[in-house]
């Protein structure tokens, strides 16, 4: 059989579990490098990097190698797409909404303020428009994108002091990863900072910041933020389901073989798929132990809620008479958010809500 038609009708595993593996005999031997915008501490999210290289080099049967490098050794956690469309780096591994201010689309690659869970992300991506529209996108940028990674919906943060209302957000000095979060919550009357994720901890012990989002429990708690701030809030509103993105240089991936081509996408896809299930298998534990060391576990109030999302509505309006790639892309992903939103009423929606009230 065929390889491209086995891997079609078995699948990944089954090519593997056959023996059989792409032919890349004609491809000579490539060492890569990965820069990543995550510290090494956050093990889960810059993990991906290192799952995606490892399935690489066994693919391949160890002629293709990329190193990975975590944020700051190549260059700034906020650098690496530069990095990547210069030809410094042949990858790197990152949130695409860290760099919004080159524009705005740079956030629907990733994740905006109520927008899709996860696996609405991979619906659109693969089955919907999502993959192609950014890659259109990312051309003008001289990269490539696959997804390589996503956290599923994060918490909101860790607070100094409680936030019951939107007026408890004025002057509010928050942490925030992206510049459309920042917009909203400038709009909110919050005074929004930009950190990597190793300056997070000190920023709070300091008090030169009085809140900060990252991830989710496990994450959050390796960091330390418990001992610091100790108020945890949920839903992050804004990161419902943030896609974690390889960027690879396009002339560099144009150059390789098929063979190759077909390898770093399949191996990207396997570090999709682990990261989020690993984040669903390590929170829980992670949260039941905030909680037993006395962190304050608070949802965002229906107020908090309603003020943000008409924030963030105001913030896409402006983005629509800004930026047409924005508004090209964001039409579609709304349209396709519709939809979705409908069908996980009628099945997700209504089983979870039943099951988190059953004692099993």
């Amino acid at each position: 059989m065929h390889r491209r038609s086995l891997i079609k009708h078995t699948g990944l595993a089954g090519v593997l579990a056959s023996g059989v593996a792409p032919a890349v005999h004609a491809q000579a031997t490539l060492r890569w490098r990965i820069a990543s915008s995550f510290p090494k501490s956050s093990d889960t999210i810059y993990g991906g990097a290192q799952v995606f290289a490892k399935a690489v080099r066994t693919l391949s049967n160890g002629k293709f190698e990329i190193s990975v490098h975590p944020g700051g050794e190549l260059m700034p956690p906020f650098d690496v797409v530069d990095g990547v469309q210069s030809g410094a780096v042949e990858m790197c591994h990152a949130v695409p909404y860290y760099f919004y201010d080159k524009n705005p689309a740079f956030a629907l690659g990733c994740a905006v303020p109520f927008g899709f869970n996860a696996r609405q992300m991979s619906a659109w991506m693969l089955h919907g428009n999502g993959r192609r529209l950014m890659n259109e996108f990312y051309a003008g940028f001289n990269i490539v994108s696959f997804a390589c990674g996503n956290t599923g919906t994060q918490m909101g943060g860790w607070f100094l002091r409680e936030v019951k209302t939107p007026a408890d957000f004025k002057g509010l000095k928050i942490r925030v990863g992206g510049g459309l979060v920042a917009e909203v919550m400038q709009r909110l009357g919050a005074i929004p900072q930009s950190l990597p994720g190793g300056e997070i901890y000190q920023a709070l012990q300091k008090g030169s910041i009085d809140a900060a989002e990252w991830i989710g429990p496990y994450d959050d708690q390796k960091l330390g933020f418990n001992k610091v701030a100790p108020f945890y809030y949920y839903p992050g509103w804004w990161e419902g389901g943030p896609e974690v993105d390889l960027f690879v240089n396009k002339k560099a991936y144009d150059a390789l073989t098929p063979d190759y081509r077909f390898i770093i996408e399949a191996a990207a896809s396997i570090a999709h798929t682990d990261m989020l299930a690993r984040y669903d298998a390590l929170n829980p534990n992670a949260l039941k132990q905030l909680v037993a060391a006395k962190t304050k576990v608070l949802p965002f109030s229906q107020l908090i809620l309603d003020a943000a999302f008409r924030a963030s509505m105001e913030a896409f309006a402006h983005n629509d008479a800004r930026s047409p790639e924005w508004k090209k892309i964001y039409a579609d992903m709304r349209n396709f958010q519709r939809d979705q939103i409908l069908w996980f009423r009628f099945a997700e929606a209504r089983y979870d809500t039943f099951m988190s009230a059953q004692k099993i």
